[in-house]
């Protein structure tokens, strides 16, 4: 006799049968059809044990919450100096992740939900010691919401994969074009002032990553991450392109001169930067089409950061100029530094095309007179 279970597989067959035939007749009734019969039978299936465990199957296949997993971290740090190494493979990693961008919670929120996240965006794994040391750079103004959304979902994505962190967002101040490579620069020397990072990650505000099979550590060579934008069809671009997230040791950097600081508006500093890399005698690493999927949020050109109309002329010249104009000639002037609960944000002075200003006067310091008059 046919157990009652066997008797709900067939009988979901015999259906997904009949869908398929009366759909043909049409064809987005056929799409609609199918797909309606395979979310039927898939949730089915989830209820029926197997004596296996399929929690992270499921969540890779189906697109899995950012935080999942998370309750199994300790709530406090592990005490003393006799902490273990995580795995190589860090068993909360679960793959695919539902990105579905959205605003509609505070930063309190948001704190709350990264308890074990310190003053200055800074995280250590609390039950084993990091293997690796990543400082998340974010070249930034005026991009409140996208900051928002991307501390959301990166903040989670990289506490399951194990790593002691911190990120920076890097604030251009004032109103002159935007200049990001530079600020990237700034970013570099900045986190390193503060520890001792074997990885940078190099981040715009408004990509947010999808796989966290995705790792953000190095690799031998430097990293280009972000390979597959829906922007861009989950495609890659072009066989050049380095821009919106990458990786670099700081032997990396230092080997390619950093960035280039001459590149005002939007356009052209990814491809310089790319070439860099191989002027330095380096090749790029990237991860698999299906692994380093990003989803960028959706937004205008940003006002002061209009294209930058001489950027074909710049990148002609890039094999004369890499060496003599990067992390060597970058200028510079840090107005404040802010630990924020989940990040540490630097305000810098950046300067113009015509170089940085000269620094205010300091207060002027009262005279006797001034005193004796104040007080008179």
């Amino acid at each position: 006799m046919f157990s009652f279970q066997s008797k709900k597989i067939y009988l979901f067959m015999f259906l997904g049968i009949q869908l398929v035939v009366i759909a043909l007749f049409s064809r987005e009734a056929y799409k609609k059809s199918v797909t309606y019969f395979i979310h039927i039978l898939r949730k089915d299936n989830a209820s029926i044990p197997t004596g296996r465990n399929q929690t992270s199957t499921a969540v890779v296949a189906n697109g899995g919450d950012v935080y999942a997993n998370l309750s199994r971290l300790s709530k406090a740090h592990s005490q003393g100096e006799n902490l273990t190494y995580c795995p190589k493979t860090s068993p909360l990693i679960v793959g695919r992740i539902n990105v579905r961008i959205h605003s509609n919670f505070t930063m309190q929120e948001l704190q709350r939900k990264n308890p074990l996240v310190v003053r200055g965006g800074r995280y250590r794994p609390p039950d084993c010691e990091a293997r690796h040391r990543t400082a998340i750079i974010i070249p930034y103004r005026d991009r409140e919401h996208h900051l928002k959304v991307l501390l959301y979902f990166l903040h989670p994505f990289l506490q399951r994969q194990q790593l002691n962190y911190g990120f920076y967002v890097i604030h251009q101040a004032g109103n002159y074009t935007y200049n990001k490579a530079k600020l990237m620069n700034v970013g570099f020397r900045e986190a390193m002032k503060e520890e001792d990072w074997d990885c940078l990650f190099f981040h715009d505000v408004d990509l947010i990553p999808e796989d966290d099979r995705n790792t953000y550590v190095c690799d031998a060579n430097p990293k280009h991450v972000a390979v597959a934008i829906d922007k861009f069809e989950y495609e890659l671009p072009y066989k050049k392109v380095f821009g919106g997230v990458t990786a670099l040791s700081p032997l990396h950097y230092l080997k390619m001169n950093g960035f280039p600081n001459n590149y005002w508006g939007w356009g052209g500093e990814d491809d310089d930067i790319g070439d860099r890399v191989s002027l330095a005698g380096m090749s790029i690493s990237r991860p698999s089409l299906k692994v380093g999927r990003y989803k960028m949020i959706k937004h205008k050109l940003d006002k002061g950061n209009n294209a930058n109309t001489k950027r074909f002329n710049l990148l002609r010249k890039t094999r004369q100029t890499w060496k003599q104009d990067g992390m060597n000639t970058v200028e510079s002037r840090v107005i404040s530094r802010e630990y924020h609960p989940l990040y540490t944000n630097i305000t810098v002075d950046v300067g113009t095309k015509a170089g940085l200003p000269p620094p205010p006067p300091p207060p002027k310091a009262a005279t006797m007179a001034d005193q004796i008059q104040h007080h008179g």
